[in-house]
């Protein structure tokens, strides 16, 4: 059985860099395959239509299925070096072919591809030690214009339940005061209130709208 390796836990992959890379459409999704460079095995590589990966490792010169690289117990030169570069190769693929999954909800992926396709910009996560937290920053100013995090939403004062998506944008002065509403909008998380709105990305605030305010934050994301 095919091995479903941990590296690609919270990413998805990204079509035109797994056909970068080298994968090739199959009738599942996308295949890859490889020899490991040192220990000769052929990889094999799998992203099925749902975003999955799987990985098989063969002997080419018996035909069966090498194994040992998953058995815990099993140890020696040859299995190690196995390891290493079972690990090396699914690490750059992931590196190379996949991004973050992070922002579940429908609104922030609209959002992200939005920006992706009006601004050329990707997130950036820039604290290893709050990986539901991303920014979009200008690139002749390198101000942020917009902030996606995920967060338990009794930190915005809302009843306690699952995680939820917000977004931070810069709004003119006063205006986030006046709009916070304690349910779809509330002063900018972690920003300064005055000069940020945060906005749940539930479905309450229509997509448009949402938009509108990213392309005025990131009108007022200069020096």
């Amino acid at each position: 059985m095919p091995d479903s390796p941990t590296n690609f836990d919270r990413l998805r992959p990204r079509e035109e860099r797994l056909k970068a890379f080298g994968f090739v459409q199959a009738a599942q999704g996308y295949e890859w395959r490889g020899i490991l460079p040192k220990t000769r095995l052929e990889i094999t590589v799998r992203v099925n239509k749902s975003g999955q990966v799987s990985a098989e490792l063969r002997d080419p010169q018996s035909g069966g299925t090498y194994i040992l690289h998953r058995v815990a117990g099993a140890s020696g030169k040859f299995v190690g070096q196995v390891r290493r570069e079972y690990k090396d190769i699914l690490g750059r693929i992931a590196a190379s072919c996949f991004e973050k999954d992070v922002f579940k909800s429908r609104q922030a992926k609209e959002l992200i591809a939005y920006a992706r396709e009006k601004y050329g910009d990707e997130l950036e996560f820039l604290w290893k030690q709050f990986p539901g937290n991303a920014v979009l920053r200008r690139k002749d100013t390198g101000k942020w214009y917009a902030a996606l995090l995920v967060l338990a939403p009794e930190k915005l004062g809302l009843p306690a339940g699952d995680l939820v998506n917000i977004l931070d944008v810069r709004t003119p002065p006063g205006e986030a005061e006046t709009l916070a509403d304690g349910r779809r909008y509330f002063p900018g998380y972690h920003m300064n209130k005055k000069h940020w709105l945060t906005i749940l990305l539930d479905g309450q605030v229509p997509s448009r709208e949402i938009i509108r305010r990213v392309d005025q934050s990131y009108t007022l994301a200069v020096k």
